[in-house]
């Protein structure tokens, strides 16, 4: 496909990266003649300097032939605008980015009169995950496939856990849990799994499961499993208004700790059941005060990465809360996985895999259709959900007699509302949603992972 990308910061030129590498035309537009330099010599894609909500920049970069305009500057306004005029002048898919509440709340009806492909808020994408890992918090990290009826599950394996010593295939046996083991990391090592591999501790594992079966793996297995009662949200910017706004409606016990006094009244007037403090929860006198000791949940929320993660390292020596960490700079992650801080959120990185699936599943074969993607292990493993639309090589022969290529796993079959963790003797049939787990990048069709 061709496609322009508008703005090429972080998004961006993850974006570039992803979807160049995917075999798409890709051109960037930014003011920055330096960051478009940096990124067109990087990656080996087409650049313009200029701004990208005029036609004349538009024109320059291909919009007349383009598939879809990414629009991801740091102005909504801006973003908004570029997609008006790329549908007028391209008549191409568009996306943007919107981080303002206030046109997040009319994102449905910016989509229907704009003729916007996607509106993507990255705030509220956030809050999103961060709600789901509170629901269940065994869990650093879960995706859900077939409209919530299969979810991944990531989480960390404690150094005294019953699985410690075990191979996958005996836990299949000892256990007697409908759940597929597919990854594990250890170290800056990443494995698909296999029935020989014996777990150790601290590795950190992904399972595919329905959500009542991965409920039974983690109380057999001893983990915390019941959804967090009470929370404390360090920082109150628009990822905590999001996040109130779904952690309200759950029943849950919220408590925000922020600095500047306008902002919290702001929020004590949008949230009358929500406690609201006025202080710097980095002064851990304020954080004993409020409970932090006690509380289910402590999610830093800072506009500061290095606060963020200096609150939830405080934290850890004093609770055993559920830790959510959020973090802007995506350079800081191989730092922060040797930090131990449980659950870390990155609003870019959600932000560019939310649109990667979008373009992904624009291209559509005539045998599948990929609903879902997800990066397990960043640049190591996906995740992805296929629709099987027709009978091909795949379809109606048993799973052990099929050829796959090396480091592939189907996860999971969903058939009729059913859930099914596959074993040799399944079959993929037409109709159905098939998971599959790969190391090998890029799978756009689901005969790909055959050899």
């Amino acid at each position: 496909m061709n496609i322009i990308i508008v703005g090429c910061g972080n998004v961006g030129e993850t974006l570039a990266e992803q979807l160049n590498e995917e075999g798409n035309n890709i051109t960037v537009i930014d003011i920055s003649a330096k960051s478009v330099d940096e990124i067109t010599t990087r990656y080996d894609v087409m650049g313009v300097v200029g701004n990208g909500a005029t036609y004349t920049i538009q024109k320059e970069a291909g919009i007349k032939n383009a598939d879809l305009l990414i629009a991801v500057t740091g102005s909504d306004e801006l973003n908004l605008l570029c997609c008006i005029i790329a549908k007028k002048a391209g008549h191409c898919r568009t996306i943007a980015r919107v981080k303002n509440p206030i046109y997040s709340a009319e994102a449905t009806y910016l989509k229907d009169e704009l003729g916007l492909a996607m509106v993507i808020n990255p705030e509220l994408a956030t809050a999103n995950e961060i709600s789901r890992v509170l629901r269940f918090p065994s869990a650093m990290k879960i995706e859900t496939f077939a409209k919530g009826r299969v979810e991944l599950l990531k989480f960390k394996l404690p150094e005294n856990s019953p699985l410690v010593g075990m191979s996958v295939k005996d836990t299949v046996i000892k256990l007697r849990c409908d759940v597929l083991v597919c990854t594990i990391e250890r170290g800056n090592e990443a494995y698909i799994a296999n029935g020989d591999f014996v777990f150790e501790g601290k590795d950190i594992i992904s399972i595919i499961a329905s959500p009542k079966s991965a409920q039974e793996f983690f109380e057999k297995i001893d983990y915390k499993t019941e959804a967090v009662k009470s929370v404390i949200i360090a920082g109150g910017g628009d990822t905590t208004h999001y996040l109130c706004d779904i952690l309200e409606k759950t029943g849950m016990s919220v408590k925000i700790i922020e600095k500047r006094l306008e902002r919290c009244k702001e929020l004590c007037d949008k949230w009358s059941n929500t406690s609201v403090i006025n202080g710097d929860a980095s002064d851990r006198e304020i954080l004993l005060e409020e409970g932090i000791d006690r509380t289910g949940a402590f999610v830093t929320l800072t506009g500061i990465d290095e606060e963020n993660i200096l609150l939830s390292l405080y934290a850890k020596s004093v609770t055993n809360a559920k830790l959510v960490t959020k973090i802007n700079r995506m350079d800081y992650e191989d730092i922060t996985k040797r930090l131990d801080l449980d659950s870390i959120v990155f609003p870019k990185s959600i932000t560019s895999d939310i649109i990667v699936r979008y373009a992904r599943a624009m291209k559509n074969t005539v045998g599948s259709n990929m609903e879902t993607l997800y990066n397990i292990i960043k640049g190591k493993v996906e995740a992805s959900e296929f629709i099987v639309r027709e009978s091909s090589d795949v379809t109606e022969t048993p799973l052990a007699e099929l050829k796959f290529k090396e480091n592939v796993l189907i996860a999971a079959i969903l058939r009729d509302k059913k859930v099914i963790i596959p074993r040799g003797y399944d079959m993929i049939l037409p109709g159905d949603a098939v998971v599959i787990v790969s190391g090998v990048m890029g799978i756009h069709d689901i005969c790909d992972i055959l050899r």
